[in-house]
């Protein structure tokens, strides 16, 4: 059985920071990050835009930073988390580069600023279109040189180990967690006095989605399961621009910044059609310009609407979006000269485990970061670029909160000192992809950007059935990583079809057309003649 002194699920911007400053505070003990598949695959890889900090303060400021944020957040946003996080954004952005991330500068060696939609300013830090893969990159050599962190790819954490806690706030306490080792069908125990849930978030609940296959909402799963406070789900963002192909999942992204540096966006018609919709046009909060153009692709029956980059600078498009456009060419769309086919994809999840602001979750010794946590930073809907900056500041806290706290916390000594081997191999895989795609279209249709509660009701009875399924499924099939993945989906999935139905009010990235609003009818009936 596994001993460690910090256990982290999650191979992420968030997972690996903590890692990081765990190991190099405490040089002689032990961490291990687990991670799905191989260690550089998680969210943080592709998010392209980059982050979002106040750097450039004759041309911005904390506080429009700050106004930003809670504007998106569409009133739901905790105000102390927000000035936190923004305030601590130049110096977690130091301690990056400090690790060795390089973003782009201009010739004078500056750093470059874009910008995004619901920003008033240039302050998102970049790398070209590839930020996450740099970061992640420069954070897993970072890791290579730390001979006190334990990085193990294939390796599926499936539940959370706790115990009864004898204390006045009478607390359940984490202990580590149940994981299945893929190379040899062995799910052994980790035991560790603290455990960090860094698993992202849970776009692969959707048909359609920029996240990663692994985003299966692992560890909001895990950590309902085991009692922790889990909130906002309702909360999806969906990404407007995901490059449109039905048949590609994930999809790949169109990042933000392309309209931050002046795209337009059209529909079928070859219409710039955003500022009938909002005064900001393209450049207004993700959840108005994705439920914009699913209303436009709704009104002329189609796929898709389309993004204009024609009129940028050749030189500049293609110094800024250099992995945008090889991947357009690679299938026959040359950004230069042609438009891009774009739709909304499930891309952010705007709540999940409660957390305060140093990362603790309900659970004693739990704690969360990065996007399975609802840290109260993004309220309905997420800023452009602020995920990033969540999971550094978080991160770092948590980090501040074990080193208070490492060598006061005592393991526990009641659990069995085996590893239980599994007997087989997997359930019938075509059976589970089957119903991982049944799910996916479930949620698509009923809990996707536009809700109603007739198609709630009957997402949460399908949903109920299923979960009442793959429960007996546990006692009579041998089990295997799809099977657990589909557990924890279902689990997701119900968590946010039941908080939508909890909801009374439209609020940035939920909208439910039978509750009242203030938006246009278009917005609502998907006519804008309605």
């Amino acid at each position: 059985m596994p001993h460690t002194d910090v256990l982290i699920v999650g191979s992420g911007i968030a997972g690996l920071s903590v890692a990081i400053k765990v190991a190099q505070r405490f040089p002689h003990r032990k961490c291990i990050v687990i991670t799905k598949q191989e260690s550089v695959e998680s969210n943080t890889r592709y998010a392209q835009g980059g982050i979002a900090v106040v750097s450039d303060l004759i041309h911005d400021s904390f506080e429009d930073h700050i106004e930003d944020t809670m504007k998106a957040g569409d009133g739901l946003c905790d105000p102390a988390v927000v000035k936190h996080v923004i305030l601590q954004a130049p110096a977690r952005l130091r301690e990056l580069i400090e690790m060795g991330v390089d973003f782009d500068r201009d010739p004078s060696g500056d750093l470059m600023l874009g910008r995004e939609g619901g920003h008033k300013a240039n302050r998102i830090i970049h790398f070209q279109d590839v930020t996450g893969l740099n970061i992640s990159k420069a954070l897993l050599e970072k890791v290579k040189t730390l001979p006190n962190i334990t990085l193990l790819s294939h390796h599926v954490a499936i539940d959370l180990i706790t115990e009864e806690a004898v204390l006045p706030e009478g607390k359940v306490t984490c202990c580590g967690a149940y994981v299945l080792n893929l190379e040899t069908d062995c799910i052994e125990k980790y035991i560790a006095p603290v455990t960090v849930l860094a698993t992202g978030g849970i776009g692969q609940l959707y048909r359609t989605t920029t996240n990663p296959v692994i985003a299966t909402g692992d560890g909001i799963a895990m950590a309902y399961r085991a009692g922790a406070k889990v909130s906002n789900m309702e909360f999806v963002q969906f990404h407007p621009t995901a490059l449109f192909d039905a048949n590609t999942n994930p999809g790949f992204l169109i990042s933000e910044a392309v309209r931050g540096q002046g795209a337009y966006l059209r529909n079928i018609a070859g219409e710039r059609f955003m500022f009938q919709y909002h005064a900001d046009g393209e450049l207004a909060c993700r959840d108005v310009v994705s439920r914009a153009i699913a209303t436009e692709i709704l009104i002329n029956n189609g796929h898709s609407v389309f993004l204009d980059c024609t009129h940028i600078p050749e030189e500049e498009l293609l110094n800024h979006f250099p992995n945008i456009y090889r991947k357009c060419l690679s299938i026959g769309i040359d950004i230069k000269q042609d438009l891009i086919p774009v739709a909304p994809a499930a891309h952010y999840l705007c709540g999940g485990i409660d957390v305060d602001l140093q990362s603790r979750t309900s659970l004693q010794n739990l704690y969360a970061c990065g996007e399975c946590s609802n840290t109260g930073l993004h309220g309905a809907n997420r800023l452009a670029s602020n995920s990033l900056l969540e999971a550094t500041v978080f991160a770092h806290n948590c980090f501040l909160d074990i080193e208070k706290y490492l060598d006061q916390i005592a393991v526990s000594s009641w659990l069995p000192e085996s590893a239980t081997e599994l007997p087989g191999i997997s359930v019938n895989s075509a059976g589970l992809f089957e119903k991982k795609t049944f799910l996916q279209n479930l949620m698509s249709e009923y809990a996707g950007i536009v809700r109603t509660n007739k198609g709630l009701h009957y997402a949460l009875q399908q949903l109920n059935a299923w979960d009442r399924e793959i429960q007996e499924g546990e006692k009579s099939f041998i089990l295997s990583a799809s099977w657990y993945e589909l557990r924890n989906m279902i689990v997701c999935a119900k968590l946010i079809v039941e908080q939508s139905l909890g909801q009374k009010q439209n609020k940035g990235g939920f909208f439910n057309k039978d509750l009242e609003s203030d938006q246009p009818a278009y917005l609502v009936e998907g006519s804008k003649s309605s």
